[in-house]
């Protein structure tokens, strides 16, 4: 399958989910709560899926790399909110959220790797093989 656009990537799908239930997840937060803390939260988690979209839609590797590296960043701030939110009993510790963080973190990560070898390889770098360890 060739990608197209980023509505092409898993990682920008399970992106915007993650954003829809944050909306759904905050929205039942006090109007304090909502306020303040669900409202960073909220665009924390479009600034994932904003930043894997605006980043497939430039022409080089490097700016699709860096914008990749803004969506991690805005998920490990959305991902510290959450534990926050968790701490004051705002968000159930048992809710599927934390596994939802976690598996963007994951494709992100994968993708940001895998991105730098290409770029890598096209620069003429061999990337390093790890040790085959005996057990």
């Amino acid at each position: 399958m060739t990608l197209k656009t980023h509505k092409d990537l898993i990682v920008w799908r399970k992106a915007v989910a993650l954003a829809t239930r944050i909306y759904k997840l905050t929205g039942s937060f006090a109007s304090f709560d909502r306020q303040s803390l669900s409202h960073q939260m909220c665009r924390c988690a479009v600034s994932v899926a904003s930043n894997i979209a605006e980043g497939a839609a430039r022409g080089s590797r490097p700016e699709y790399i860096r914008f990749l590296d803004i969506a991690r960043g805005s998920l490990s701030e959305l991902e510290t909110q959450i534990y926050i939110c968790t701490d004051l009993e705002l968000i159930r510790a048992d809710t599927q959220i934390h596994e939802d963080v976690a598996e963007v973190g994951r494709l992100l990560t994968a993708m940001i790797r895998r991105l730098r070898e290409h770029r890598d390889k096209a620069r003429g770098f061999q990337t390093p093989q790890r040790p085959l360890t005996s057990q």
